[in-house]
């Protein structure tokens, strides 16, 4: 067996992210950027007015007072005329600011008789309320660095500066393989002997959570020939495999000999860690194997340990959960020699270790916000000890 750290780092090392894809601008959201982006325009693309109000010159204002007010320009006008310095000009949010003209007052600052203008904002200066043509962008300048990742805002920026599709690692897709002859699906009737499968539902919200949704699903009954072809069209269909069950050292565990067989390096089995000792992670070129113990608490515990930065590091993003150290609620007795990892629940001061903790037993999850870590040489903590915890993704 290798530790918890060991097991982390070699996954690491072997995760490379993805070639990038291009990809339509809403369709890359969530996404992170493989190459730079660049402005196709100048944004503002014109000398433009934040305000409903008058456009005029503010030099020849100084000099001269009074102003006689001379047409109109509404959001969306193409009007490109030249206006007189001796006139001022009505002007609406969004509108192009004419040539001839260089600051806008507000139209609750004015009064306006017989068609002469009079500005009775004492703080008025030159340019105000002009948004300058370029201000937030100019043509030809940076706009995202490959390695951003694609917010709802940078979503917006692009769109605003002309960008209509980015190059971006894409999502992985995943297979998911069930094994279990003793499992039914949900809806059915149970048969004695048999428990419904839930892993699958649960891996698969859990990847939707990360928006990945090209998921496939497989059954594979405890039987060799048959876990190998599954597993051989799961390679060649995804980048990520997920077996569950089948790969500890009963007499109806076929992963470890089908992923054999099928050309698959195995890189570790068997962590210092409970629950979840038996997993297995593999490589066969660029596609990623990992085999999962069946218990359900062991399933969800290895994904967020496991694959969950894995599959960040795919899309080139930051992988892991956050952590935090915070002092516990209820003691915990732990024998040294394993990392266990405990579901908690973390009230923003302390974390409280939660009943339920078996393998097989998932109602503890569905209470859980964090992971209470424990390392291999931490024995027993007492009330107030502070405690590693890796909160779960919301």
């Amino acid at each position: 067996m290798i530790s918890v750290n060991e097991a982390k780092k070699i996954i690491q090392e072997q995760v490379s992210p993805l070639n990038p894809v291009q990809l339509p601008l809403l369709q890359a959201a969530g996404l992170t950027l493989a190459s730079d982006v660049f402005s196709m325009i100048d944004s503002p693309p014109f000398n433009q007015s934040s305000m409903d109000g008058y456009a005029f010159c503010f030099d020849n204002w100084i000099n001269n007072g009074a102003l006689e007010i001379e047409g109109e320009i509404a959001a969306g006008s193409n009007i490109t005329k030249t206006y007189s310095s001796e006139k001022a000009v009505r002007i609406f949010t969004g509108a192009p600011v004419p040539q001839g003209t260089d600051t806008v007052v507000m139209q609750e600052k004015v009064t306006v008789a017989k068609g002469i203008l009079t500005i009775e904002d004492q703080n008025i200066q030159v340019g105000i309320n002009v948004r300058p043509m370029g201000a937030d962008i100019k043509l030809g300048e940076l706009a995202l660095k490959a390695g951003s990742k694609l917010t709802p805002g940078s979503i917006g920026f692009l769109t605003g500066i002309g960008i209509t599709s980015v190059s971006v690692f894409p999502k992985p897709t995943v297979s998911i393989i069930v094994t279990g002859n003793e499992l039914q699906a949900a809806g059915k009737t149970l048969q004695f002997g048999q428990v419904y499968e839930s892993n699958s539902t649960t891996i698969t919200a859990a990847l939707q959570q990360l928006n990945i949704n090209e998921i496939k699903v497989f059954w594979a009954e405890d039987n060799l020939n048959v876990l190998q072809k599954t597993l051989e069209e799961a390679i060649s269909a995804s980048d990520v495999i997920v077996l569950m069950g089948g790969i500890s050292v009963g007499d109806y565990d076929y992963v470890l000999q089908a992923a054999e067989n099928c050309g698959v390096t195995k890189l570790f089995h068997r962590i210092k860690q409970k629950p979840g000792k038996p997993l297995y992670f593999g490589k066969k070129e660029n596609k990623l194997i990992f085999g999962l113990p069946g218990n359900p608490s062991s399933v969800l515990t290895c994904y967020y340990e496991y694959l969950f930065p894995a599959l960040q590091q795919l899309s080139n993003q930051l992988g892991g959960l956050k952590k935090l150290e915070v002092p516990l609620l209820k003691s915990i007795n732990k024998v040294a020699g394993l990392t266990q990892f405990l579901k908690g629940y973390y009230d923003g001061e302390t974390v409280l270790p939660l009943g339920a903790q078996e393998s097989y037993r998932l109602s503890s999850f569905a209470q859980a916000n964090c992971l209470i870590v424990l390392g291999e040489n931490t024995g027993y903590c007492e009330i107030g000890e502070n405690v590693l915890i890796h909160f779960l993704p919301e």
